[in-house]
């Protein structure tokens, strides 16, 4: 019998990446990259771009999805550096499980890197910091439900997004930005009470100072290899971060022999379907 492999995909707010997880969560082969498309970006156009990259992996048996904002069921509630607008209640799950008759399941990209960075022992908390900031924060290796701590405000009206994100960064520089990382290191541990944080995202790498013995730097390659977690337990209960038990159910009864990516003439159908389909739940919740 052939090993299940599953499809890690990590949608950042600059660039988009694929890779295969054996089983055992090991990559397996060469990861695939592309740039993320200029902001607001459509769900359509997202698709488009992941089934391109898809179409690169000549097998896989189940997908995970780190997406750069909150998520309910597979379902997105924000997208701050993506596009809210254009994102609030797509079923990007149901969409893509669709589109490529594979079970999907998608969560909070912080939340996914958690799981790959994570030891399971005590409080453990996760910092992202790469076009935002993200967090995801676990307890015995459980996660906890997912709060979006980037958008808290941290200094005046400034939230974590714009304090330490990468046009901070950018607009700050190293110096100054490291200053502003330290001040966020110095709140999260004062209100999480953290046993150990890790820090993740493409600019982890831009710390220069010296981090205490409970916190450590982590490979950016731990958002892609974190999504096995999400199908370890079959049975395990969700936690409502990301897919729920029927949609994977739902998902898990696409054929097996399904190989090829769809056509990305269906992304339209597809993404229409999708949008009616939050927009009938959106209103039968209001009544």
């Amino acid at each position: 019998m052939p090993e299940t492999l599953t499809l890690a995909v990590d949608i950042g707010g600059t660039g988009l990446k694929l890779a295969l997880l054996n089983e055992k969560g090991e990559m397996v082969g060469d990861r695939v990259r592309t740039p993320t498309p200029p902001k607001p970006v459509s769900p359509k156009l997202m698709i488009e771009k992941l089934t391109e990259c898809a179409a690169k992996f000549p097998r896989f048996d189940r997908v995970s999805v780190g997406f750069p904002g909150a998520v309910r069921r597979g379902q997105i509630l924000t997208a701050p550096n993506l596009g809210t607008e254009v994102w609030h209640g797509f079923d990007l799950q149901a969409a893509l499980a669709e589109l490529w008759k594979k079970p999907v399941r998608v969560m909070n990209d912080a939340d996914v890197q958690g799981f790959g960075a994570i030891k399971g022992d005590g409080v453990e908390m996760v910092l992202t910091l790469g076009t935002g900031a993200g967090t995801s924060l676990f307890f015995n290796g459980q996660i906890a439900p997912h709060l979006e701590l980037a958008h808290h405000p941290i200094k005046g009206k400034m939230d974590y997004d714009q304090f330490v994100g990468r046009a901070a960064l950018e607009s700050k520089g190293k110096k100054g930005w490291n200053k502003r990382v330290q001040r966020v290191l110095n709140v999260l541990r004062t209100v999480v009470n953290f046993d150990h944080l890790y820090i993740g995202g493409g600019n982890a790498k831009a710390i220069k100072f010296k981090l205490p013995p409970d916190v450590t730097i982590v490979p950016n390659s731990d958002g892609l290899t974190g999504g096995i977690a999400l199908w370890r337990a079959e049975q395990a209960k969700p936690s409502g971060n990301g897919a729920s038990a029927p949609t994977a159910q739902r998902a898990n009864a696409a054929p097996s022999k399904a190989r090829k990516a769809a056509a990305p003439s269906k992304l339209r159908t597809v993404a229409v379907a999708a949008s009616r389909r939050s927009g009938r739940a959106g209103r039968a919740a209001t009544r």
